[in-house]
């Protein structure tokens, strides 16, 4: 089962927890199906039944993922040092960038909560062991000081 095999199916749903799987199932397509992200989320957000406030915050994930996937990758290379973002399959690293988005950049989110819904989608998505596997990297970022990582990060920049 892929995450974007459900995007019509939100009836009924309304949680922040279901704008997060939205935000991963878009996050997915946007990835494997190289498809715009603005087409992606317009017809997402169209197709589910979340209310005004859950819709904008699976917008605002997505959006907020691309504008700092550059930084968000440097760190994920860095904690899942064993395992290059390449091999990681693109769920779990949807996942893991989905969740170091709000853990990094939305400090008002709890941290586990966060980790806690991240490790559900990877049960839910992915493999067996793949909720181990976000577990353990969010784990590491959670130990991190958590702020402004604009003054720690290089500001999503090329190095070339």
């Amino acid at each position: 089962m892929t995450p974007d095999s459900h995007i019509p199916n939100t009836a009924g749903k309304n949680t922040r927890r279901d704008a997060r799987e939205l935000a991963l199932r878009m996050l997915y397509q946007i990835e494997i199906g190289h498809q715009p992200p603005p087409e992606v989320i317009a017809e997402a957000l169209k197709q589910s039944q979340l209310d005004e406030k859950n819709s904008a915050f699976a917008q605002e994930l997505v959006l907020g993922v691309l504008e700092h996937q550059v930084s968000i990758d440097a760190r994920l290379t860095i904690l899942a040092s064993d395992w290059a973002l390449d091999r990681q399959a693109a769920v779990d690293r949807n996942i893991l960038r989905l969740s170091s988005f709000e853990m990094i950049y939305r400090p008002d989110s709890p941290v586990a909560a966060v980790v806690n819904e991240a490790v559900e989608l990877a049960k839910k998505y992915s493999t067996a062991e793949s909720g181990r596997f976000v577990n353990g990297v969010l784990g590491a970022l959670a130990r991190e000081p958590r702020g402004d990582e604009e003054t720690d990060l290089d500001t999503d920049q090329d190095p070339a």
